[in-house]
């Protein structure tokens, strides 16, 4: 899977679990580590829990895809799941603002998912 869809699917994984203010950065020019950052916030420890077994559940289960290392736990607030060309980061919201990881990365562009539109009925 290439590393774009891998971070989308991540993307909607999360989303699944109703993470918030989700984002995907594109840091293939900026970094030589991986091609995407995914940020999400979650409410609370059973909230993060969620949304981290959520994507670690279904990219196993459906792709065959495991993290190479997982850092940090729910309880501290921010989980780091290391896909290679794909790092996902679930964060608590005040963890989230404290690190700041959409200044510090500020010049990658945002990935943003495909609109998809209804059709109209007659």
């Amino acid at each position: 899977m290439d590393s774009k869809k891998l971070a989308l699917l991540c993307r909607d994984l999360a989303d699944n679990k109703k993470a918030e203010n989700i984002l995907v950065l594109d840091v293939r020019k900026l970094s030589s580590v991986t091609d995407f950052f995914v940020i999400a916030s979650g409410t609370s420890e059973p909230h993060l829990r969620a949304i981290v077994g959520e994507i670690t559940d279904k990219l196993r289960d459906d792709h065959d895809v495991r993290p190479l290392a997982t850092d940090g736990k729910v309880q501290g607030a921010w989980v780091v799941m290391d896909f290679f060309d794909v790092i996902v980061h679930v964060m608590r919201a005040d963890a989230r603002e404290y690190y700041d990881l959409e200044s510090l990365w500020g010049d990658a562009p945002a990935v943003k998912p495909k609109v998809t539109r209804k059709k109209k009925t007659s």
